[in-house]
């Protein structure tokens, strides 16, 4: 499955199939069933209905690789106004955001300005610190830093498949970080990254036993671990029992429309459970590298070609 994998990293990275892509139908129909729509309204909506399942969410506009200092800015303001309405909608959510979305790409004091800002207007919450491709990561990092220095309300993604994350956790731990353990969904070399899927999946397991261990709990980090793949889930949940944590110390996250059994399982039997909600016209990329982390939905995809 590595090669189909690779076709759909590239087909995320193709400004052909973007601006293409979407105008058929059935890729629309197929996209549908990872978004509830474009608009911010359809993804609050969705977040009503996950909370009465006892289920939290995250939400996020696509787009990344902004280059313009006024549409950075026009981003940020987009994400101010959802979290005005997070709270209205006293809604048990969560923002995350990419750093080429708010300016990193044009310069880096712009990018955490704007972020300061929705650190600032989040209040309690935790404010999500997407991580991006390899190339990102150390500006992703040192952003971060500053910021959680600064307001202790924000929280980082890192990925699993790239060799450096099992060093980049040891400042987050210390320091008592919000990580969100993901997988990883971009075209990497393998001197970077993992290769095969067995690889991954193992470096997960040992990163999540880091996050979850003593020196993690006594730092305070909170460890989001976000995966579909209930074996891992049943290993690191049985794995937390024989070290005694409980249920309800143990964070699972999600994308919207992909294991709701499993997400709703988890809330009712005491672990909390995340839902990512993804919204806006910026989605096939998005959408491509969905399908990269789980080439199975392609099966999806092609039920909705022939359907009618």
């Amino acid at each position: 499955m590595n090669w189909i994998r690779r076709l759909l990293v590239s087909a995320s990275e193709s400004l052909w199939l973007r601006e293409r892509a979407p105008r058929y139908r059935f890729v629309r129909r197929a996209a549908a069933r990872f978004f509830p729509g474009e608009n911010v309204g359809s993804a609050i909506a969705a977040a009503r209905g996950l909370a009465t399942d006892g289920i939290f969410t995250l939400l996020t506009h696509l787009g990344e690789n902004v280059r313009d200092r006024h549409e950075s800015e026009t981003v940020a303001q987009q994400y101010l106004e959802l979290l005005d309405r997070i709270r209205a909608e006293n809604l048990p959510a969560e923002i995350s955001v990419k750093l080429t979305q708010l300016g990193l790409d044009v310069d880096h004091e712009l990018c955490y300005a704007n972020l300061a800002r929705l650190v600032e207007r989040a209040g309690s919450q935790t404010v999500w610190i997407d991580m991006e491709q390899s190339a990102y990561v150390d500006a992703t990092l040192e952003l971060y830093t500053r910021a959680q220095k600064a307001y202790r309300r924000t929280g980082i993604c890192v990925q699993t498949y790239l060799h450096r994350t099992e060093k980049d956790l040891v400042p987050l731990i210390e320091m008592g970080a919000a990580v969100r353990l993901v997988k990883g969904a971009y075209s990497e070399p393998r001197d970077i990254a993992y290769a095969k899927k067995r690889e991954v999946d193992e470096n997960y397991f040992r990163l999540a036993r880091i996050l979850l261990g003593p020196e993690a709990q006594r730092a305070g980090v909170r460890a989001v671990l976000a995966t579909h793949h209930r074996k891992l889930i049943a290993r690191i949940t049985e794995w937390a029992a024989a070290q005694g944590i409980p249920k309800n110390q143990l964070e699972f996250a999600m994308l919207y429309g992909i294991q709701r059994g499993e997400q709703v399982r988890l809330a009712r039997e005491g672990y909390r459970s995340d839902v990512l909600i993804s919204y806006g016209a910026f989605w096939f990329p998005w959408y491509m590298r969905r399908l990269a982390e789980r080439p199975a939905n392609i099966l999806f995809v092609i039920r909705n070609f022939f359907s009618r």
